[in-house]
């Protein structure tokens, strides 16, 4: 059934084929007598078959275990019949920084081609039309058009102002007269800088370190504030730092940032900060995870952590009854120095002691 609207399938890359020895990533369709049939993903779903005897260098026993239908990978190319359009792949020929590289590559691609396909349907225009006057070349000067998204984010005009196109028009005698156009029209333009600063804007990093910090001298609670005061003075507007208690002795520093590097370069002067201060009143700082990048998984986890510690520390079993108890207010919460950070000596004690207030 024909359909009047815009053609939106198109292949990723100018060459309509891959090179010989080329990794590519394909989706395996069906599963035959002689191999399995796949599709080239990159190359608009082109065909192309992986026979069994390029699956492993190792004998194979099951089939199965090796390749399986909708399953997505990356395969070496073997040979390539552009008159016929057979392409023979590999499976076993492909090595792991092959594997990597074309991986890389297929994720950049992907996105590119999903906001490319995007911009041709909402703007109902042809999809191989924006690739020849803006993927296409784009490939062709930056390498790969992923790394010009990247730069259109912040400053489109220095990437898409060079992007022309030529086009035919009557000139005032009646000869036909050559004109170079913007390859794209403002509404077009408008539409691919949205879609690529919504699809590409960097998103802050969380950078997260790990501490344990106590402090056993009079005030000691009031110097490890002041340590905490003196690692929150080490970020800047664009890498604030902050640090949480998460239960006695564990503190946490967080920051966020654009910069992976610099994030993880704060927090160490945070540390470091934070360590200087409190040796000044004989407490001790001990670094459990150094600096570096986390996930929101991490950030749950943490959550999920902090959330438990204050609900053990909320609940007080015994209590009801004992009078002993509701005096000094403890419950049954052991009152450990290491945990508490403070300590006080009773006159003729040779150690640490607990000494209640009148």
């Amino acid at each position: 059934m024909a359909t009047n609207g815009p053609n939106l399938e198109c292949r990723m890359y100018e060459a309509q084929y891959p090179e010989v020895d080329m990794a590519v990533m394909i989706q395996v369709k069906d599963i035959a007598d002689m191999g399995a049939y796949v599709s080239l993903l990159e190359y608009n779903n082109i065909e192309g078959m992986i026979l069994f005897s390029e699956l492993s260098r190792r004998r194979i026993r099951s089939v199965g275990s090796l390749i399986k239908v909708g399953r997505i990978e990356p395969v070496m190319v073997l040979r390539v019949d552009r008159d016929k359009g057979y392409i023979d792949l590999s499976k076993r020929r492909v090595s792991e920084e092959e594997i990597q590289a074309c991986e890389e590559r297929y994720n950049k691609s992907k996105l590119v081609h999903s906001i490319m396909r995007h911009v041709a349907e909402t703007m109902q225009i042809d999809l191989e039309d924006l690739y020849v006057h803006v993927g296409w070349p784009l490939y062709k000067k930056y390498g790969h058009a992923f790394e010009a998204f990247k730069l259109i984010v912040t400053d489109p005009d220095s990437v898409l102002n060079s992007l022309t196109r030529e086009v035919k028009e009557s000139g005032p005698d009646g000869q036909e007269v050559t004109k170079v156009v913007p390859a794209m029209s403002e509404e077009v333009r408008d539409a691919l800088i949205k879609n690529i600063r919504r699809r590409m804007t960097p998103q802050p990093l969380k950078i997260r370190a790990d501490i344990e910090m106590k402090c056993f001298q009079l005030d000691g609670v009031l110097h490890i504030k002041e340590a905490m005061r003196k690692a929150e003075a080490a970020g800047n507007d664009n890498c604030p730092v902050k640090i949480k208690l998460v239960a006695p002795p564990l503190y946490v520093l967080t920051t966020q940032t654009l910069d992976k590097e610099q994030g993880i370069s704060i927090l160490k002067n945070a540390i470091k900060a934070c360590t200087e201060e409190i040796d000044r009143h004989k407490g001790k700082l001990l670094v459990k995870e150094a600096p570096r990048a986390v996930s929101e998984r991490d950030d749950k986890l943490l959550a999920e952590h902090m959330a438990k510690l204050r609900s053990e520390n909320g609940e007080v079993d015994g209590d009801v009854g004992s009078e002993e108890e509701e005096d000094t207010g403890m419950g049954e919460i052991d009152l450990d120095r290491s945990s508490i950070g403070i300590t006080e000596v009773s006159p003729g004690s040779p150690g640490f002691t607990w000494t209640e207030q009148p």
